[in-house]
């Protein structure tokens, strides 16, 4: 197997596919307030469906999108096993090319993938889906020091658009968002609900060979550094409303 496919196999039944959590994201929910009675909303880069159930058992009409059609069978099949199945309809599509009009949405949610496509751009372009007054939610790793360490700089090299606090906050504002709340994701959403499952998967591997045994460490690594300098970066929450 090479490196993507060995991605691919350890994230094929992971809960969530990055930092988050229920919990994390009904707090989020309710820092959009108000929102219409059942808000319609688009769950950009969906994942296995988390978040969009959460929404959707908060009264939400969801379109959950994401690129990845294993994604998308695991987010449809969870929402029917939950009784949700009326509320979530899963799409295929980029985030880069959302296939929905002007004003379509009360709500627009993405947790941890808007940097796949550059956070600024998805900032403007995500805009005009959003009725005025709509609200989005968006997650994004940032420096929570001014000075990070080397180790910690070596971690995120392949991210180098990132950036702290007041930065994320404003190119929000610039633009054309409100900035409702900001929130760091708490520690639990890291180790309870990302790194532990990736590590019991990693450990589940049967027998790796010395290239998927490269993967999986590199893997592995992710929580290394985060548990070495969680004082130095964290996910951050923006909770916007459109102008």
């Amino acid at each position: 197997m090479d490196a993507a496919e060995v991605f691919w196999a350890l994230h094929s039944d992971l809960p969530r596919e990055g930092v988050g959590s229920d919990a994390t994201t009904r707090t989020l929910l309710a820092l959009a307030a108000p929102l219409p009675p059942s808000p319609r909303a688009l769950d950009v880069g969906c994942g296995p469906g988390r978040a969009s159930l959460v929404l959707a058992g908060a009264g939400a009409r969801v379109i959950a999108v994401d690129l990845h059609e294993p994604f998308l069978r695991r987010t449809r099949r969870a929402a029917q096993d939950a009784g949700l199945g009326g509320r979530v309809a899963v799409e295929r599509a980029s985030m880069t090319a959302l296939p929905h009009p002007d004003g379509a949405f009360d709500l627009l949610w993405c947790e941890g993938a808007a940097y796949l496509m550059g956070v600024d751009r998805a900032l403007h372009e995500w805009r005009r889906l959003l009725r005025p007054g709509g609200a989005l939610v968006l997650t994004d790793a940032v420096w929570t020091t001014a000075t990070p360490s080397a180790e910690a700089r070596r971690f995120w090299v392949q991210y180098p658009a990132m950036r702290d606090e007041a930065a994320l906050v404003a190119a929000a504002r610039s633009a054309g968002y409100q900035v409702l709340a900001t929130h760091l994701l708490p520690d639990a959403d890291w180790t309870d609900e990302y790194h532990g499952p990736l590590a019991a998967a990693i450990d589940a591997w049967p027998d790796p060979d010395p290239g998927t045994a490269a993967v999986l460490a590199e893997a592995r690594s992710e929580a290394e550094v985060r548990q070495a300098h969680r004082d130095e970066f964290g996910y951050l929450a923006l909770v916007l409303r459109r102008s």
